[in-house]
């Protein structure tokens, strides 16, 4: 199955496709999935432009072709994903009736599924995780990538450098245990991919 992504971040445009990947063998897909290069968008334009909107969905439709999957993953910043999502789901559902669309709201960003997975993550990439760290709920921090940064030892957080990096290390179970909205991603993915 082909699958095509819409994203907000320049990070996103690395990372999805290498977290796709591992929930492949994670999640024990059967077939092939062959995961296109990630569409990038301006997120606000996307959500309130009703032509850039259609046009970024067509685009992903047609990456994805009739038997494909288009997935949209968004960062829910202050936004309920359980009230937004739905609504940009129907939306694109009204411009691709036909194709099978999901949307994905990382809740607050999709680096809180790192601090989900901070104990797998300690260590690298300059992370210093303490003990206290592990006990907050994961998507409460408002600025992740924030929280990230905090806790790196001489040097910054970099979206498009760390977050591929960190997607391919961190433990996907902890970010299943202690992140709702991983875990929408993965029965969105399990919709689509059954376990072998």
């Amino acid at each position: 199955m082909r699958v095509a992504c819409i994203v907000e971040g320049h990070g996103e445009v690395s990372a999805l496709p290498v977290l796709l990947r591992r929930m492949a063998e994670w999640r024990y897909a059967q077939g092939y999935i062959d995961v296109q290069t990630p569409i990038r968008v301006h997120r606000d334009r996307f959500l309130n432009r009703e032509e850039e909107f259609v046009r970024h969905l067509e685009f992903a439709g047609n990456k994805a072709g009739t038997d494909g999957w288009v997935l949209i993953l968004l960062d829910a910043d202050d936004h309920c994903p359980a009230t937004l999502g739905p609504e940009v789901v129907a939306r694109a559902q009204r411009v691709l009736p036909h194709r099978e669309v999901s949307v994905v709201l990382a809740n607050r960003e999709f680096e809180a599924w790192f601090i989900g997975a901070a104990e797998s993550l300690n260590g690298y990439r300059g992370l210093s995780i303490a003990a206290a760290d592990l006990a907050i709920d994961a998507e409460v921090p408002r600025d992740a990538k924030g929280w990230l940064r905090e806790r790196m030892e001489k040097r910054a957080y970099g979206e498009t450098t760390d977050q591929p990096a960190l997607t391919a290390r961190m433990d996907l179970q902890q970010a299943y245990d202690r992140c709702r909205s991983f875990r929408k991603l993965c029965n969105e993915w399990d919709k689509r991919f059954p376990r072998a």
